[in-house]
Formats: C-alpha cells, structure tokens, sequence
C-alpha cells in the first residue's frame, strides 16, 4: 500500500521563508501557494468549493493586504458555511515571527491547530505534522 501525497497551502508572503517551507512540505505532498490573503482567500474557498479541502494550511500572519488572524476567522466561518463541524476542519498551522502571547492566544482562540515561531525549519514542521498525525 503506498503512501498518499498530502495537500498543502502556504500562505507566506516571504520569498525566502516560503521557499523554505514548501522544500520542507515537498517531501511529504504538493503545495499550493499564495503570496497574499487574497490569492490565500480565492484557493481556500475554491478546495472547499471543489470538495478538495488542503491537508493542512501554513498561514503567517504578517501579510500585506489581509492579515492572518482575520483569515484564519474567515477560513473557519467558511468551512462552518459549508457544513463542516468546528473542529474537524483544515488543521491550519500558523507561521508567524510574533511570539508573543496576544497573537498566540488570539489564533488558538480563533481555532488554529499550531503554531509556528519563525525561523521555519524541517524540525518544527514535523513536529506539527506529527502532533496532527500527519506523518
């Protein structure tokens, strides 16, 4: 029995930390990226349109046109719009340089699975990726 590719987004707007991320990701499936929280809108609400929903989601917050707070809310409100129950939507991991316990609790709160301080690297993506029993 072979091992199936998994699904990604990663919404980075960093060329260099979005670069990173999708070698680490590319081991384990295909990603799909968006460089801002338009483009990260548009493929989120489009994979639950289709019925094709991501594995996981890697969201920074920091992004020019939309932060990732206000998208991790509307990722969820429109999973709930499509019938999906809280809590069993898209595992989204946030991927942020803000390590300070406001973001952190407001994301949580907001029903993100994780919670990554950048730098970004192999180690800390498979620990989420573990933790969600994705690897």
């Amino acid at each position: 029995m072979g091992v199936v590719a998994m699904h990604f987004l990663v919404v980075e707007d960093d060329f260099f930390c979005r670069s990173i991320l999708v070698n680490i990701l590319n081991e384990h499936g295909r990603c799909d990226v968006a460089v801002n929280g338009s483009e990260a809108s548009l493929a989120f609400a489009s994979s639950l349109e289709q019925g094709t929903s991501y594995d996981v989601v890697f969201l920074d917050i920091m992004l020019p046109d939309k932060d990732g707070q206000t998208l991790l809310k509307e990722f969820r409100a429109a999973e709930k719009e499509h019938g999906v129950r809280a809590g069993m939507g898209v595992p989204i991991i946030m991927t942020t340089a803000l390590d300070d316990r406001g973001n952190i609790l407001q994301a949580f709160s907001s029903q993100c699975e994780g919670y990554i301080v950048k730098p970004v690297d192999e180690d800390k993506v498979a620990e989420k990726l573990r933790e969600l029993r994705k690897i």
